[in-house]
């Protein structure tokens, strides 16, 4: 397994530290704080802990509260809000330095039959066409406020095999486009073993969720977002709904779009499919979105 896939893998490993009381390390962000995938993650794992191993969760609702210290680890606190015959809830609440950083609602369910319909999943290139970051971010060092960002971002990444479909934001900047972003990932590795069960992929979906979902909105305005330094943005809140099982080390489609921004805020919905045209996830979050002056 790539070291760096690891890393990823034993920071989602949480310590349980007394029961339904679990603590976590942060990883070293591009940004000054936390990424809100990581926190989104690890909060899901800790519910996970506490639910019988035939329920898994089929949603989750969160809010960012404050901007995370990645250079602090995190305590996660689950409360058992309710066990039924069929469904359970758990709620987390993730804290730093003694203040709340992040809170999430999970609900679980167990498997069964029932009604079956989807969307269709959107025509987009098969992902060994495109390029990889490796090959992509190096290209568009001139137009970030920092060339060094590139590898950071690179280095931040490196656990996912990210591909981006279409021209990023920060390649578009100051050129509207449809708000609509795709981009194929994976984890860079295969999960066997321990590793291999449909928690953890679930999980790994849900890191992945947060790192490119606000594009879409960029995209509508022109805007080049945090790489280029002329839109300063945060995630608000995060909502996901899983519908059918997948594997995070297999290619999935995230394919987003964003039908509305303003007061200083922006909305944007993620699809994941299976590259067999399985709708996996559904995800919705609102970030902020302010334009320095």
């Amino acid at each position: 397994m790539d070291a760096t896939l690891q890393y990823l893998l034993d920071l989602l490993d949480l310590e349980p530290i007394e029961r339904d009381i679990f603590r976590g390390d942060s990883h070293a962000s591009v940004i000054p704080r936390v990424f809100g995938g990581q926190v989104a993650a690890q909060a899901l794992v800790a519910a996970c802990r506490t639910v019988p191993e035939d329920r898994l969760p089929h949603s989750l609702h969160s809010y960012f509260l404050r901007a995370g210290d990645p250079g602090s680890r995190i305590v996660y606190t689950v409360d058992r809000i309710r066990d039924g015959r069929s469904y359970a809830t758990r709620r987390v609440v993730a804290v730093q330095h003694g203040q709340p950083i992040f809170t999430l609602s999970a609900s679980f369910a167990k498997a069964e039959e029932g009604l079956e319909h989807q969307d269709p999943m959107p025509d987009a290139p098969d992902p060994e066409t495109l390029p990889t970051a490796d090959e992509l971010l190096p290209r568009y060092a001139d137009l970030f406020w920092d060339p060094g960002v590139v590898k950071l971002l690179l280095e931040a990444r490196k656990a996912i095999d990210l591909r981006y479909v279409n021209e990023p934001p920060f390649g578009t900047a100051g050129r509207q486009r449809e708000p609509r972003a795709q981009v194929w990932f994976r984890v860079n590795g295969k999960l066997a073993g321990e590793y291999d069960n449909p928690v953890l992929h679930l999980c790994l979906g849900t890191y992945v969720s947060d790192m490119t979902l606000l594009d879409s909105v960029l995209l509508a305005h022109g805007r080049g977002g945090w790489m280029t330094g002329d839109t300063v943005g945060a995630s608000l809140d995060h909502a996901m709904w899983f519908h059918r099982p997948f594997r995070a080390d297999e290619w999935l489609l995230y394919d987003t779009d964003s039908p509305t921004s303003q007061s200083g805020r922006g909305l944007a919905r993620g699809r994941m499919y299976t590259r067999d045209g399985r709708l996996a996830v559904s995800v919705i979050q609102e970030g902020l979105m302010r334009v320095p002056r």
